[in-house]
């Protein structure tokens, strides 16, 4: 089998031979191709509606080229499938029909089998490959993972970095390996009947190699400023072609390298006022293209608690994203286990045993209240009309960890006791649970921030990044701020990589050992009743146990049951009335005490509860 997409951007290999080279530039006159390979520019045809096309008979698979702007600039392509020597190097001509797939019998998985593992390539495995990646995956899939979800991989600036400051967005980085690579990483994982999601930008370009400001400015509109500058122009004069750019990347990366869906970052940051914005039309683009063929989901980073949409039809399908990440539920669960206080964690610090229950049965805790650490400024939308699906909720996630000075991980932070019984909350509910990886085992490496930009953005990402910390009181010295690792530095990035020897040792394989033990009970006995949950269950006290229902698939189509849960996320012992229905996990829990259950700091009882239909 081979699979490719196609598209106006980017260079075309033609039937007939020779190659079709493209690039946008409406308002310049004279765009010149540069092949390396002849070693002379050519002048490119300019049509009316702003491209520039030249067909090239000899050119080929492999050939290096790139454009020569007016003014003399030298520019890579926008649309490069591949750029072998960065961004600022020549772009290099792809068949995207040279990888031969070994999945054709891959549909995909329903969602409500969701159990995601977010993994960066670059510190995922020592290599930090797209093959060595591929060689880990069997080790993710036995422990119960349905989906990894991995973070950017369209070409940054440098050997290394999160990936959010990608400019070449159809070109795998060339530090992680080929876009044949890629492909087969996606294959292993289908043969692992794993789901693969690519975590995407379509707020903005990175701010070292984005050349689009001076080849195609009617790409940006400056009507609309974000922190980035001008805002990508999805709405404004010219934008259909914009617009159409993004819809191609995501339709590429899910035709041509296989990906069973996206995860669209930061949509709250994306200025569009039309009356279906971008995120609606890629969605539909993506169900109404691939997703007629097999199972395609989107993930969306909403900071708005926007519940709109995440909207259901009549048969519990969605009608645009799939889901939504949940930083509501990770707020609530930090402050539980943790403590901490300071910053957006204010928000849930008032009760947030409370906070927390509402996000195990809502979804969101901020539904459109007034936010004291926003000012008042009222956020969310109602989400308890909506399946729990919706919501992919987590205890960290490379934002959580990476954020932090020294990119602690939640397991060197938190009261082991209560983390273990926020893992049993999380993994044994009707949400889609995410780790981030690691995770699994209490891995000990941090999750820094790191980057690799040229010398004058580096030393300011560095002085920035000291800055940003500076309001903190643990980093009021100077002294103090200067201890925080330097994002720039190489040593950063491969202190950030994974130790995998670790999962047999001490407490990290016994965390990893309760990790198991949780999916494994999710596997078989709940995740076959969550294709038939629809909306969000209920949460009460029970003096100082929290206690939560949801309701899921019966035993028998024509019927329901009852998932019930009661945690104690106290310091002291507490006792509370016995959970009905038939015992499906506890820790912690004496159910001999009496009428009543003790329930010691940290204990959780689980129960499923058969019901007719009413």
């Amino acid at each position: 089998m081979k699979h490719a997409h196609t598209m106006n951007f980017g260079a075309q290999l033609l039937d007939s031979g020779g190659v079709l080279f493209r690039y946008w530039a409406p308002g310049l006159d004279r765009i010149e191709l540069e092949r390396e390979a002849a070693g002379n520019a050519l002048a490119m045809q300019a049509r009316d509606d702003g491209w520039h096309e030249l067909e090239v008979p000899e050119a080929a698979a492999g050939d290096r080229y790139g454009f020569k702007l007016p003014d003399g600039l030298r520019v890579p392509d926008p649309a490069s499938r591949r750029n072998p020597d960065d961004v600022h190097g020549a772009s290099e001509v792809v068949d995207p029909h040279a990888y031969r797939w070994n999945d054709a019998e891959w549909r995909g998985r329903p969602w409500h089998e969701a159990v995601i593992y977010e993994l960066h390539i670059g510190t995922f495995t020592p290599e930090g490959t797209f093959g060595a990646a591929q060689e880990r995956l069997a080790e993710v899939a036995a422990l119960g993972f349905t989906v990894i979800e991995i973070m950017p991989v369209a070409d940054f600036p440098g050997q290394r970095g999160w990936g959010y400051d990608g400019v070449l967005l159809f070109a795998p980085d060339a530090a992680y390996g080929t876009p044949d690579e890629l492909k087969a990483l996606v294959d292993a994982a289908h043969a692992l009947e794993l789901t693969v999601l690519l975590d995407v930008v379509y707020n903005h370009f990175g701010p070292e190699g984005n050349y689009l400001h001076a080849g195609s400015p009617a790409f940006f509109n400056p009507a609309h400023q974000t922190p980035w500058g001008a805002a990508i122009n999805y709405d404004g004069e010219r934008s259909r072609t914009v617009r159409d750019f993004f819809v191609h990347n995501a339709l590429y990366w899910v035709e041509e390298f296989r990906f069973d869906g996206l995860r669209m970052d930061a949509v709250h940051a994306i200025r569009d006022d039309t009356d279906i914005d971008i995120v609606q039309e890629i969605c539909e683009a993506l169900r109404d293209g691939p997703g007629r063929e097999r199972e395609i989901h989107i993930v969306l980073e909403n900071d708005a608690n926007g519940s709109h949409y995440l909207l259901r039809d009549e048969a519990n399908a969605p009608r645009i994203a799939t889901a939504q990440w949940n930083d509501d539920l990770h707020h609530a669960a930090h402050v539980l286990v943790t403590g901490e206080r300071d910053g957006y964690y204010a928000d849930y610090a008032d009760d947030a045993v409370d906070s927390f229950g509402v996000a195990l049965a809502q979804g969101f805790v901020y539904q459109g209240q007034p936010s004291p650490f926003r000012n008042g400024e009222h956020r969310g939308e109602p989400s308890a009309h909506l399946p729990l699906a919706a919501f992919v909720s987590f205890l960290q996630t490379h934002d959580q960890v990476g954020n932090r000075a020294f990119g602690d991980r939640i397991s060197s932070l938190a009261d082991p006791v209560l983390l273990r019984a926020a893992y049993a909350c999380l993994l044994l509910s009707p949400h889609a649970p995410m780790l981030f990886m690691g995770e699994e085992y209490g891995a000990s490496t941090p999750f820094l921030y790191f980057c690799d930009f040229g010398p004058e953005l580096a030393a300011a990402v560095s002085e920035g990044r000291r800055a940003e910390f500076g309001g903190f009181a643990a980093f009021k010295d100077e002294a103090a701020r200067a201890s925080i690792p330097d994002p720039n530095a190489e040593s950063t990035f491969v202190a950030s990589k994974l130790r995998w020897d670790e999962r047999a040792d001490g407490a990290h394989a016994e965390l990893l050992a309760h990790v198991r033990d949780l999916l494994t009970l999710r596997r078989e006995r709940l995740m076959p009743r969550l294709a038939a949950h629809r909306t969000g269950g209920t949460h009460w006290r029970d003096g100082e146990a929290l206690r939560v229902r949801w309701e899921v698939g019966g035993a028998a189509p024509e019927r329901f049951a009852q998932l019930n849960l009661v945690a104690n996320f106290g310091t002291a012992p507490i006792h509370a009335l016995p959970l009905a229905g038939d015992l499906l996990y506890t820790s912690n829990t004496d159910h001999d005490a009496g009428p009543t259950w003790r329930l010691a700091p940290g204990a959780v009882c689980l129960t499923l509860e058969e019901n007719p239909i009413a």
